[in-house]
């Protein structure tokens, strides 16, 4: 797969169009048809909160929001920007002003049109702290924002830089310049929504209404969700099967052993005990590429001895010199993870191997000893270090691992803790709640920097608006991030993107640990598998011999 860029950026004073190309299962099927049809049954995991796009950054549920709904723009394999509802989007004033045209005719399962008010009261709604919404941050460019962050706000504010000029066109006034803002509009977090989720987000949250290429069917919780082929979709991603069942399971091994007895069709979750032969199962189609995947672990702020402050980068840093990442990709990983050079991932265009300080991601013994002595003299450590992980996914193997590797080299008491379920750890991350370290990773929601640093680690994104759960805050940092966004060019956003890399290897928010492949795994009569920019499967390729 060849190395992704993101979309050309906005030159400083230029007016640009941008024209953009035209959990518990049991292994049954809830389907009756199932069998008889070309509904392809796939792994899933329990979504960890109602189906609304904007509070959707997990894995269980960004695979079911992803296909039940349909943005401004879409993605290609090589992180390529093509108009979906969007006819035209039009910046001006150095990036600060955008216009958006969109498309007619388009409507949501529930008959109701599409308009400049579903996409325009969705991103109100989404950016409104009142309403909670874990992907706030998506719009903390927009004029406006930081009033909707206040703590005593009406949940009815809107974003004052949001205007409906009428049915089929958007104006956005910014109040910085933010030149990736038509990559991120096809994030789950800009999805449009119909009145109808207004008006009963609880009963909506559980039974969506939505505009992409499969209209949803049922959510039985901890089994399965069902979703058909929307006959009304007019977008870029035709299905070309009948519908999708994502049968939810609470270990990776019960859905391969499914796959192997022919009772799941399609998982792109590979249990660590199916690593090693997994490629050479000849009852299976195997799938093996490179992808924009990461994998981390975080250490929050709020942890005794972790500070934002020198004690807690020194231990940081002899923590993650702690661990050889080599020897652990090559035993548990098997091929299919390659150790972390910085933050990002290969296919992003500003992924570098040269970032100053990188040397902290550098299996060394000797030195993780000696920065943790110097922690020593200026506080003494006591208790332990664990790191936290759901047990219904991978990380067992690898989370305990790396946790022998920091106490055999540090002489201190380190321990994986596992918890039962996807929901029950990611509740915790999400509310602030952990009393350890716990592990992480990023699945891109659009193929830019900006979407794995901004949204991970800068201050907006922060205290349950986006996905910084550690809370890290650096006003340097964020200070880099701007420098990135106000860029004329790619290549001059990429400068600023490894600047501010090279920050975060000195405080660590979180331990960069590997990137990890696009692996999957099929029944030998499923055909049409193919991957994303960032490594997650196209399901509305998918098809099934009858």
């Amino acid at each position: 797969m060849n190395t992704r860029h993101v979309t050309s950026l906005v030159a400083a004073g230029a007016a640009i169009v941008m024209l953009l190309s035209g959990c518990g299962s049991t292994g049954t099927s809830n389907s009756s048809n199932a069998s008889d049809s070309n509904i392809i049954s796939v792994y899933g995991s329990e979504p960890a909160h109602p189906l609304f796009p904007g509070n959707t950054t997990e894995a269980g549920g960004g695979k079911v929001v992803d296909q039940l709904f349909a943005g401004l723009v879409t993605y290609d394999a090589k992180g390529g920007i093509h108009n979906e509802v969007a006819d035209s989007i039009t910046s001006s004033d150095n990036a600060t002003h955008y216009v958006i045209k969109l498309k007619s005719g388009w409507k949501f399962t529930d008959g109701t049109p599409v308009t400049a008010h579903s996409f325009v009261n969705a991103w109100n709604y989404t950016a409104n702290s009142a309403n909670k919404q874990a992907s706030a941050s998506f719009f903390s460019t927009i004029e406006g924002y930081d009033d909707l962050q206040k703590p005593d706000v009406d949940p009815k504010a809107t974003l004052s830089g949001l205007t409906v000029v009428d049915d089929n066109t958007i104006d956005v006034k910014l109040s910085q310049p933010d030149s990736a803002f038509p990559v991120k509009a096809g994030s789950h977090a800009y999805m449009p929504l119909p009145e109808s989720a207004f008006k009963d987000p609880k009963k909506f949250g559980q039974h969506p209404v939505s505009n992409g290429p499969y209209k949803f069917v049922s959510w039985q919780h901890n089994h399965s969700i069902e979703m058909v082929k929307n006959p009304d979709y007019k977008g870029n991603r035709v299905a070309k099967n009948d519908g999708l069942n994502f049968k939810i399971y609470t270990s990776p091994d019960s859905a391969y052993a499914d796959l192997r007895g022919g009772n799941l069709d399609f998982t792109n979750t590979i249990p660590d005990t199916a690593l090693t032969s997994f490629q050479s199962d000849k009852s299976l189609k195997a799938y093996n590429e490179p992808g924009g995947n990461t994998l981390t672990f975080t250490i929050p702020e709020w942890l005794e001895h972790f500070g934002q402050n020198e004690e807690g980068n020194l231990r940081r840093q002899a923590i993650s010199m702690s661990i050889d990442r080599k020897t652990v990709a090559e035993k548990i990983f098997h091929g299919t993870a390659t150790p972390a050079v910085d933050f990002l991932a290969a296919p992003i265009s500003a992924y570098s191997k040269e970032l100053k300080g990188n040397e902290v991601l550098k299996y060394n013994p000797s030195k993780a000893k000696e920065l943790w002595a110097k922690a020593n003299a200026i506080s003494s450590w006591s208790g332990e270090f664990g790191i936290a992980y759901n047990a219904d996914g991978t990380a067992k193997n690898w989370v305990e691992a790396i946790c022998n590797y920091i106490k055999n080299t540090l002489d201190i008491d380190a321990k994986s803790i596992p918890m039962s379920t996807s929901d029950e750890f990611l509740s915790n991350v999400d509310s602030g709640k952990m009393t350890s370290a716990y592990r992480s990773g990023w699945g891109p929601d659009y193929p830019s920097a900006d979407n794995y640093l901004v949204q991970l680690y800068d201050s907006s994104s922060a205290d349950g608006k986006g996905g910084n759960s550690g809370n890290y805050k650096n006003p340097e940092f964020d200070a880099m991030m701007d420098k990135a966004l106000s860029a004329p060019s790619t290549e001059e956003a990429d400068k600023y993107y490894q600047q501010g890399e090279e920050i975060l290897l000195q405080d660590l928010p979180a331990i960069p640990l590997w990137n990890q492949n696009a692996t999957a795994a099929s029944t030998s009569a499923i055909s049409g598998v193919a991957f994303d920019y960032g490594g997650g499967p196209v399901f509305t390729a998918l098809t099934k011999k009858q």
